[in-house]
């Protein structure tokens, strides 16, 4: 009976010193440097978000938090690296809804589960797209520009940041509801796709997220005919929304969100929830956030796990309307 009562009095002891290990850590939690990893390479929206973000952690941590762009596969190589990473809350990763919701409902075998192999923390932020064209091309309306392309049927190339992302299957469902042939000529990364529109060459036209464009579209370097919201972008209010010129199933928007590997502590997921929500309610941060095209999307990490759940099942249902059957990798 005594060496009964000496292993619970042990375990118990085991199990207080676990749990004030726990506490502690995340007490003391960030002691070093941190790393915000992306799957997109400089310059694009999720890109800003990331420095953002980081920036705003470290002034408030006192440590450096390292932006790394993972870029390549599709969106895969970034996640395989936040995935494979410590679970200790110093690898964090910028996510999109083109690499976490998109290439799953596309592939139907996909190396990773993105709500088994990361835990989301929060949303940053959610943008419209709005479709642009290179001023030397006729038109200024997307009605110019459908009629545009039926008289010139497969003459029409559109760029995308890569096959099966966000921009891709929204001009793939603009042209199935505009009733017009174009052809897609993918790129690697938002940057790359909004270059080869800028030359003037054989692209003409692209979705793009409102952070990326905004900028060229002010100079003058790019047209603006249309953004995929219900409501006139702030960053750019002269621009008519998709129901304003008779798309009104055009409604939509990709995310960006904060994630940690599967593994790292509950109260550390909670810290960075906290911080990253405070953050998301500065003046200066929501400021920036519209700027950019972007509107401030704070939720909880059960919220955000449901989000990623119904837009997989949305997304899944756009696929299979468009008539793109899921393929392996």
């Amino acid at each position: 009976m005594n060496s009964i009562f000496r292993l619970l009095v042990r375990f118990a002891v085991c199990s207080l010193l676990a749990v004030s290990a726990a506490a502690g850590a995340a007490e003391t939690y960030p002691s070093r440097h941190l790393m915000m990893l992306t799957s997109y390479p400089p310059g694009g929206g999720t890109d800003l978000l990331a420095r953002l973000i980081s920036q705003k952690l470290g002034e408030r941590w006192g440590q450096t938090v390292v932006v790394e762009n993972r870029v390549g596969g599709n969106g895969i190589i970034g996640v395989r690296a936040a995935i494979s990473a410590p679970p200790d809350g110093y690898t964090l990763y910028m996510g999109s809804s083109n690499h976490v919701v998109m290439l799953e409902s596309q592939f139907s075998n996909m190396p990773f589960n993105t709500l088994r192999d990361l835990i989301p923390v929060t949303p940053v932020a959610i943008q419209h797209s709005v479709l642009v064209v290179h001023p030397s091309m006729p038109v200024t309306t997307v009605q110019e520009l459908v009629a545009f392309g039926k008289r010139n049927p497969g003459k029409l190339n559109f760029a995308s940041p890569g096959i099966g992302g966000y921009e891709h299957l929204e001009m793939l469902f603009f042209q199935k509801k505009a009733g017009i042939d174009a052809t897609h000529v993918p790129y690697k990364g938002s940057a790359e796709a909004v270059a080869a529109v800028l030359s003037g060459g054989d692209v003409g036209a692209m979705f793009s997220s409102i952070a990326t464009v905004t900028p060229h579209i002010m100079a003058g370097r790019l047209r603006g005919l249309t953004v995929t919201a219900d409501a006139r972008s702030l960053a750019l209010p002269q621009i008519p929304t998709v129901v304003e010129v008779g798309f009104p199933d055009m409604v939509m928007y990709s995310w960006n969100g904060v994630f940690v590997p599967a593994g790292t502590p509950a109260d550390i997921v909670d810290k960075l929830n906290r911080e990253i929500l405070s953050i998301l309610r500065e003046p200066e941060v929501v400021g920036r956030l519209n700027s950019f095209g972007f509107l401030a999307y704070p939720l909880s990490p059960q919220d955000f796990k449901a989000l990623i759940a119904s837009e997989t099942q949305r997304w899944l249902r756009i696929v299979t309307d468009l008539g793109i059957e899921r393929q392996k990798l």
